[in-house]
Parts: C-alpha cells; sequence; structure tokens
C-alpha cells in the first residue's frame, strides 16, 4: 500500500483547515500512552484508533464485566464470557478497526515501580484512570519528563478535563493539591456514571491530544472545562493564572512525592465494585497451573494465560500473573489483604 492510499482513509479529516495532510502525517509517527481502558479509556483509544495515532500503548489492571457495557464502547458479553483483560481485549477490537496502528495492550497496574518505563516514550499521556493515585503519579512523570498530558475524569452526570502542558500550564497539584480524602468525592458505586458524560469528556481530551500531536499549541484550551449533562452547565474555569503563582510542591519545588513512594498505597478499593485490589511492591509472576492445584479443594478454579478465578468465604477471587488480585465482595481494605495472605499466599 502507498503512502497516499494509507493516507486515504483519513480523507474526510485531513480536509479540516487544522488538520490537513501534514497533521495526518504527524499523527501517523505520535506515541501515546493511555492510562486506564474503562469508561474514559474505551472512548480515547476508539477515536485516537481511529484517527491514525501511530503507536498506542493501552495499559490497565482490570478485567471485564458485565457491568462495564453501559459505557465502556470497545467491550461486548463475548469479551465478559472469554474472561478478558480490558487491554486485552481493546487491542483485539482496536486492530480490527485499523491494522495501520500498532496497539500495545499491556496488562499491569499502574504504580511508581512501572510508569516512567510506559511513559518514557511517550508524545502524550492521556489520562482514562477512575482516580487520583494514579493521576497524581501521571503528573509527577510527566512534569518529571516535560510531557504533555491530558486530565479527564467523569462520575453521575458531570465531568471535568484540563490539559497540562510542564512548565506552560499548571500543573495537576497546582490545582487540586491533594486528592479527595475518602468519601469527600463520590464514586461509580454511590453516585453512578451517566455514559454522555463519558464521551463528552473523553471527547474533550481527544481534541487536546490532536492538537498537541499536530503541533497547534496555541489551539489548546488553558482552562479546567466542566460540564453537567442533567443540570445542562458548561463552566469554564480560568486557572492559567495559578502557574508560578503558587508553591506547587511538583512544577516549582520538584519534589515527586508519588513517584517517589511518600503519597500513595498498594491497596485500592475499586469504583463502583464492593471490591479491592491487591497487589506487592515487588510485583512476582505466578505458576497459574500449579496455583490452580492447590486451590481445587475450595471449588472450581478457572484460568487463562492472563488471569485465575476461584471463590473462597463468599468472595470472588481474580489473580493475575503479577501477583496482583481483585478480591470482590468487601470494601475492607484489611480484610482485603487477609483473604489475599490466606488464599494467595504471596
Amino acid at each position: 500500500m502507498s503512502p497516499d492510499q494509507s493516507l486515504e482513509r483519513y480523507s474526510r479529516q485531513m480536509r479540516f483547515y487544522g488538520m490537513m495532510e501534514a497533521g495526518q502525517r504527524k499523527l501517523a509517527i505520535s506515541h501515546v500512552t493511555l492510562c486506564g481502558c474503562g469508561a474514559l479509556g474505551t472512548v480515547l483509544a476508539n477515536a485516537l484508533v481511529r484517527a491514525g495515532v501511530g503507536h498506542l500503548r493501552l495499559i490497565d489492571r482490570d478485567y471485564i464485566e458485565t457491568s462495564n457495557l453501559q459505557r465502556q464502547v470497545l467491550f461486548d458479553e463475548h469479551d465478559v464470557a472469554e474472561n478478558l483483560p480490558k487491554a486485552e481485549a481493546a487491542a483485539r477490537k482496536l486492530g480490527a478497526i485499523n491494522s495501520q496502528v500498532h496497539v500495545e495492550p499491556v496488562v499491569a497496574d499502574i504504580d511508581r515501580t512501572n510508569i516512567l518505563e510506559l511513559c518514557k516514550d511517550a508524545d502524550i499521556i492521556l489520562d482514562g484512570t477512575d482516580n487520583f493515585e494514579v493521576r497524581y503519579l501521571i503528573n509527577d512523570v510527566a512534569v518529571k519528563l516535560g510531557k504533555p498530558w491530558v486530565y479527564g475524569g467523569s462520575i453521575g452526570s458531570h465531568g471535568q478535563t484540563m490539559t497540562i502542558l510542564p512548565g506552560q500550564t499548571p500543573c495537576l497539584r497546582c490545582v487540586f493539591e491533594a486528592a479527595p480524602a475518602p468519601g469527600e468525592a463520590g464514586t461509580c458505586e454511590t453516585a453512578g456514571v451517566l455514559s454522555p458524560i463519558v464521551n463528552i469528556v473523553a471527547s474533550f481530551q481527544v481534541a487536546e491530544a490532536l492538537k498537541i500531536l499536530t503541533g497547534k499549541l496555541d489551539k489548546i484550551s488553558r482552562e479546567l472545562i466542566y460540564i453537567d449533562v442533567w443540570e445542562n452547565t458548561l463552566r469554564r474555569i480560568k486557572i492559567a493564572p495559578l502557574l508560578g503563582k503558587v508553591d506547587c510542591p511538583c512544577c516549582q519545588r520538584k519534589r515527586f512525592e508519588w513517584l517517589d513512594g511518600a503519597q500513595g498505597s498498594q491497596t485500592t478499593s475499586l469504583c463502583g465494585r464492593n471490591a479491592v485490589q491487591v497487589a506487592q511492591r515487588s510485583p512476582t509472576r505466578l505458576k497459574f497451573e500449579e496455583m490452580a492445584k492447590h486451590l481445587e479443594a475450595l471449588g472450581e478454579v478457572s484460568y487463562n494465560r492472563f488471569l485465575l478465578k476461584f471463590s473462597a468465604e463468599g468472595h470472588e477471587f481474580t489473580v493475575f500473573p503479577d501477583g496482583r488480585a481483585i478480591i470482590k465482595g468487601t470494601s475492607d481494605v484489611d480484610k482485603a489483604r487477609t483473604l489475599y495472605a490466606k488464599y494467595v499466599g504471596h
């Protein structure tokens, strides 16, 4: 296929004055790291692959459940039945949408031990996560490496997004100095989430990514955009004056507290799931075949190369090769740690 033929699929996009052929060619050699492949992440990945980015790295720790299908646009019931991790299922769908894009699925929990490696070759980092701990990690890495990134979040009927260009705009900690305390912010479980707000926030994020990847930095938004689709409100909050005016520990003092491990944890309650993820500070590699033999006495154990599932004491365990486990049926972190030690044993 000639270069001109490969660009034909983007003909309508290239007719837009802000893109043109030059912009499309820049997209074709771009490298995007997408953190999270859930609600926001699937919309982001779908749009970016259709737009023709060169390389998309998809990182997600989780697997697909039926309750995801209401808003996570790349998944279907067949993926649920196959017990597929989100990153792997998304990569398969995206490959069928656009084989020209190199889609790299990474089934992993993003933490301070791996985020530098996952982001160091990216032209932009996109936030498709559901928790502030990972967002602060992204912010630390972006500022440290000088990488642009786009924050996005949605819950209930509202969402918000902002674009961060280190050194040129305020960073996340300039605007949100600390993560919300437990109970202060709603979650998918307590507040639910409507799919329209997910799509709107992600679309704003993709538009910002296209501007950055094609070199149109003068067009990026320099405000925090807040939208509520139920209350019909849209607010643009001026944050640019914060640059250099707040004593930001990250972008001003270059203290990367989340990346250095001064902030954060190894146990995470999962949004809307009544579940807790337990991970090892030093990832290991589990042998599922041997593990399944030890667990047979508990009842049915199923596994593939991506994950192993079993139930014990009324809780469902999903264990990943790196030693992570998602324990469903509790939001109690201490109880989850106890169950993990008892049945996974690492």
